[in-house]
């Protein structure tokens, strides 16, 4: 690979570290299939401590090859996707996931722009 790889910073509304998980679980689940995201290497930090990372997926390197899709700090041994039926276990939860609180950080007023380009979407 040729330069340094690039990180895409997903902000969310989700309250929850279990929340945040579910969610990167879910897009590991559907966008599984493009090459470009390394899923593996997925971490979570709060919005005010994005210093602090937390990573999601064990990614431990297998004699295959293959990588572990099972959560970081798993009991037992690693797994491939050829050796789970279904998705990687959930993380432990204490509850149901925390609700998506759209309103929680109100959006900065949009600012003028002489070319147009925050002018809201016409349907």
């Amino acid at each position: 690979m040729d330069g340094p790889r690039w990180i895409i910073h997903l902000p969310t509304a989700l309250t929850s570290r279990d929340a945040a998980a579910t969610l990167a679980e879910a897009l590991r689940n559907s966008l599984g299939h493009v090459t470009a995201i390394d899923f593996g290497e997925t971490t979570l930090s709060e919005e005010d401590r994005q210093f602090r990372r937390i990573r999601v997926w064990c990614d431990h390197r297998l004699p295959d090859g293959a990588r572990c899709i099972r959560h970081a700090d798993h009991p037992g041994d690693c797994s491939t996707p050829d050796d789970v039926s279904d998705s990687a276990p959930k993380p432990p939860t204490t509850g149901p996931p925390a609700p998506v609180h759209r309103s929680a950080r109100p959006r900065p007023a949009q600012q003028a722009d002489p070319h147009g380009r925050n002018r809201p979407r016409e349907h």
